[in-house]
């Protein structure tokens, strides 16, 4: 990869962060964009400005401005342009989806006449120009059409691990301002990348939403699945015996081991936590049985509800014990689609209450986007040659097993 250097005046910065802080980091933004897309440049022709090389591929062109619309406000970037081949940034791609959705949502807010005065300062902050009607009803447009093709492109690939779960967020209608669910499908497919396979909003977490929510993901190809993970909600209990009735439910240990210490008494729930940690810990499912006998006789008698819990939850939540050790770690709680909804809250509190459930979509899809370009850029958890092992096992066949004996617990 290329040498990036970004050159900032020394002087000029430390005058900027005295006189105007938001103006000192929207110089530092626009200087660092500035100096990605040149060393972008160069990677595409193979050759820095004036450079003499056989690899070249093509040569510069000038540059092109083009404006960006940023939370501290507009910058300026300088393009470049190649004579024969097009110039590529990801820079526009990866950016400007969530922060065209924030306007856009803001923009609404004020359009709609639902807004405060507060909303619309802030408004003009980020965005440092007014938009009109009309504006807004194009971006709005554009976003749309992006945020339902990725929420509707089909799933070709298998993706033997899901995770789901649903957070909250308000959404004012018929002059009320009410909750709505936000269902979130966050896969693994068989080279271990993680990636956002579906979203959508709901009235709740009702039986009926979350059959529709997983039929929807069925329906756009869902295939390969071994396992899902989530908390342990009604909904989606009855939702994974429908629509995918041979694929065993895993409780995620985290919210289990809460719920558990919630129904002991204050002074034993440090204890109970740790010896459920190490219980979750043990290396096979025999071990981790001796152990949850061993805690049961431990607190039977001072913490009987939360024994009753551990009791009757312990086998869904020792699903994953049917996976290869080291796999265990990434599937055995939800944990890492909460860490989603936790940056999902983070954007969405610039807005506060979204003016219709449109708005709240096209926001937290563009979010969504985003989060999973990212996921699938990190590391695999494992590769293809890891993933045919586990299909060539007795694993899947023991998964099946489990998902039997899970409906019919649910039947009774």
């Amino acid at each position: 990869m290329a040498q990036l250097n970004i050159t900032l005046n020394h002087e000029d910065i430390l005058l900027l962060l005295k006189n105007d802080r938001n103006e000192a980091f929207r110089q530092l933004l626009q200087d660092s964009l500035n100096s990605i897309l040149k060393v972008e440049s160069e990677e595409q022709l193979h050759a820095a400005p004036y450079e003499r090389s056989d690899e070249r591929t093509d040569s510069r062109n000038g540059t092109r401005e083009r404006s960006l619309i940023t939370r501290i406000g507009k910058i300026e970037l300088e393009v470049p342009r190649h004579r024969n081949q097009p110039f590529k940034t990801m820079i526009f791609d990866n950016y400007k989806r969530s922060e065209a959705a924030l306007i856009a949502s803001m923009a609404e807010m004020v359009v709609n006449g639902v807004s405060t005065r507060k909303v619309s300062k802030v408004m003009e902050e980020l965005c440092g120009t007014s938009y009109s009607k009309s504006t807004v009803s194009e971006l709005c447009r554009e976003l749309d059409a992006k945020v339902e093709e990725f929420r509707n492109r089909p799933l070709t690939k298998d993706y033997p691990f899901l995770t789901i779960d649903a957070t909250y967020f308000k959404v004012r209608e018929n002059h009320r301002i009410i909750s709505r669910a936000f269902m979130i499908a966050y896969g693994t497919d068989d080279r271990g990348r993680r990636e956002i396979l579906g979203c959508g909003v709901y009235t709740g977490e009702t039986k009926e939403n979350w059959n529709d929510f997983l039929k929807g993901l069925k329906v756009r190809g869902l295939k390969g699945l071994l396992m899902i993970t989530s908390d342990a909600h009604e909904g989606i209990r009855d939702a994974i015996s429908r629509v995918f009735p041979n694929v065993p439910w895993q409780r995620c240990q985290f919210h289990f081991s809460k719920n558990i210490a919630d129904k002991a008494p204050k002074k034993y729930q440090a204890g109970i936590r740790a010896e459920l940690q190490e219980m979750f810990n043990c290396k096979n499912i025999v071990e981790a049985r001796r152990k949850r006998d061993s805690i049961l006789a431990d607190y039977r008698d001072v913490a009987e509800s939360a024994m009753t819990c551990l009791e009757e939850g312990f086998e869904s939540s020792m699903t994953v014990m049917e996976l290869p050790e080291h796999l265990r770690q990434y599937f055995r709680t939800s944990n890492h689609i909460e860490r989603i909804n936790r940056e999902l809250k983070r954007r969405s509190k610039v807005i506060g209450v979204f003016p219709n459930e449109a708005s709240l979509l096209r926001l937290m899809g563009a979010v969504l986007m985003e989060l999973s370009d990212e996921a699938q850029e990190r590391k695999a958890l494992y590769s293809k040659k890891t993933y045919n092992r586990i299909l060539m096992s007795e694993t899947p066949a023991k998964l099946v097993t489990i998902a039997a004996e899970q409906r019919q617990l649910n039947a009774a």
